[in-house]
């Protein structure tokens, strides 16, 4: 009975030996430099960042070039070189603001020589349309399901169905089959996909599920400005300019569409609920007029700073370090016992708490005996909170030769609330990163988890993907649920996020963990050394879905 119950016991050990044998190893520099982080360092930079003299580091005000020099300050100190624009740590990045003029706007249906005009706000919401103030357009309409075109993942909703010169109409999200990374930038990439086939619209609507979707839950949101950055000719780029009007429709308004088409809006929602591609026509058109103000002049600002590598060949690649610096600014006042009347989005976690680890992990990287081989480029962006600008325009137009940066290590709101005991690494599933991660990972102690919350589409919201649209593999951690306690880490991360993020309570008043911050920086740096030393640079596994569609860069070999 002994020897049946040891060989499995045995035999996991040698799997658990054969797998650690295959990362790669720590040299006793960098686990030195590592164990010097110092967590008191980290909540001095936030401290800074989240001060309210800085008034919540809007781009364009003095809040926001507070926190410039601040970090240009910390760059000088580490001793990095500036590696942005004409000699200094700057890069500019220009924006182009615009917001429908909604007195001015019309959404009309029309069917059977009927007319209805839709109420704005009501049944309907526009996206401004940055390549003219007016458009116009008048088109019938064709329902194309969720509005999905991934052949790679056996789906595609126009499959079949010519939709050149119509507007479509399509479900929001994605077929609940495909990957949880996969179906978020799915669901995101409608304008795309419409603009590719032809059409000149694009009517979106919630499941009656997705509550959360609806222009109820959206409405004072999706009516705000937006922000695109412009190219050298001026051309506002991840926009769409032949889709003439793009809307979000009211539930009753998606619901009514369908009368008299070959299915109606609950066997569409079943067919949808099942993940069966569909397409067909509808029985009405849609006339749309946009009035959109437009605006440029507003000019963020990223700030770069380098570190040079040490080997004569690798030090022309680079590892790419990149947090955001910027946060909402001052707002309404809020109605709180703890802050009542606060205005200011001070942004502590939100993300002075991503640019000070990764401060900290520039100064550990400073500290070692002998720079790493390949270079380093510690990157502070502005514009995420209006659509992760700041990083698509640095990713787009790197201040270093683009095809020779290898890596990039996103940090934003890493969640450090409770003891650092395992984390989720998102996109380490799609490259060859996934030995660095580990054996990180390992060293520093804390156990790798799956996405505790799929459903919040986390591997797109933060500055990481603006790198893996451009073919760079990419990761970003947060922490998992874990606490050590009776607490779930995971509860605790939704409740802050429904009741603190982006609002004024975001401080420095919460019971952050300054040992599971210093963990962040240790995974941070140990992640970011072990790529700039290997020999290989990092590859998207073979046939990765991110690898094959964005990879103009990188062989697809598996790692």
């Amino acid at each position: 009975m002994n020897r049946v119950t040891l060989l499995p016991v045995a035999l996991l050990t040698l799997v658990t030996a054969f797998a650690q044998s295959q990362l790669p190893p720590i040299p006793a520099d960098a686990q030195k430099t590592a164990r010097s982080v110092r967590p008191e360092a980290i909540e001095s930079h936030m401290r800074y960042l989240a001060d309210d003299k800085l008034a919540g580091r809007k781009p364009g005000t003095q809040g926001y070039e507070l926190a410039a020099q601040y970090v240009e300050k910390q760059f000088n100190v580490f001793g990095l070189q500036p590696a942005g624009q004409k000699g200094t740590f700057r890069q500019k990045v220009p924006l182009r603001r615009a917001q429908v003029v909604e007195e001015a706007s019309s959404l009309v249906l029309a069917q059977g020589g009927r007319e209805q005009k839709l109420t704005y706000g009501k049944n309907f919401i526009l996206t401004p349309n940055f390549g003219q103030a007016t458009s116009d357009v008048a088109a019938p309409v064709v329902f194309v399901g969720f509005g999905v075109s991934a052949p790679e993942l056996d789906y595609d909703d126009y499959k079949g169905i010519d939709v050149r010169g119509k507007i479509v109409a399509c479900f929001n999200g994605a077929p609940a089959s495909f990957p949880s990374n996969q179906r978020a930038y799915a669901g995101s990439a409608k304008a795309e996909v419409a603009a590719a086939h032809g059409a000149v619209g694009l009517l979106t609507f919630s499941l009656p599920t997705d509550v959360s979707a609806r222009i109820e839950s959206n409405a004072p949101r999706n009516r705000q400005a937006i922000y695109r950055w412009t190219d050298a000719q001026g051309q506002a780029h991840r926009t769409f300019p032949q889709l003439k009007v793009v809307a979000l429709l009211g539930d009753s308004t998606a619901r009514f569409i369908f009368t008299g088409a070959g299915k109606t809006f609950e066997e569409a929602r079943l067919a949808a609920n099942k993940n069966q591609p569909q397409a067909f026509p509808l029985t009405i058109s849609v006339r749309a007029h946009t009035q959109t103000d437009l605006s440029d002049g507003l000019v963020g600002e990223n700030i770069v700073g380098l570190l040079p590598g040490s080997d004569p060949t690798l030090k022309n690649e680079y590892v790419v370090y990149v947090s955001h610096l910027d946060h909402l600014g001052i707002t309404r006042p809020i109605k709180s016992a703890s802050t009542p009347g606060d205005s200011i989005n001070n942004g502590a976690h939100d993300n002075a708490s991503g640019v000070a680890i990764n401060l900290e992990a520039a100064r550990l990287f400073t500290s070692l005996p002998k720079a790493s081989r390949r270079s380093i480029l510690f990157v502070a962006v502005t514009g995420e909170e209006m659509g992760l600008l700041g990083s698509d325009y640095f990713a787009s137009n790197p201040t270093v030769p683009k095809d020779k940066i290898v890596a990039n290590l996103c940090l934003d709101m890493p969640f450090f609330f409770h003891p650092l005991l395992d984390i989720v690494p998102y996109g380490s599933e799609h490259s060859s990163m996934k030995a660095a991660v580990d054996a990180a990972a390992q060293f520093v102690g804390v156990a790798i988890a799956k996405d505790p919350i799929p459903e919040q589409a986390v591997f797109m919201r933060s500055d990481h993907f603006s790198f893996v649209r451009q073919g760079i593999p990419a990761i970003y951690i947060k922490s998992g649920s874990t606490t050590g306690d009776d607490r779930n880490g995971t509860k605790l991360n939704l409740a802050w996020r429904a009741t603190i993020y982006h609002t004024p309570q975001d401080d420095m008043n919460q019971p952050f963990d300054w040992s599971a911050a210093a963990k962040h920086v240790q995974l941070q740096f140990l992640i970011g050394y072990l790529t700039a030393q290997s020999n290989d640079r990092p590859v998207w596994n073979t046939n990765d879905f991110f690898g094959t569609k964005f990879s103009s860069l990188s062989d697809t070999k598996q790692n």
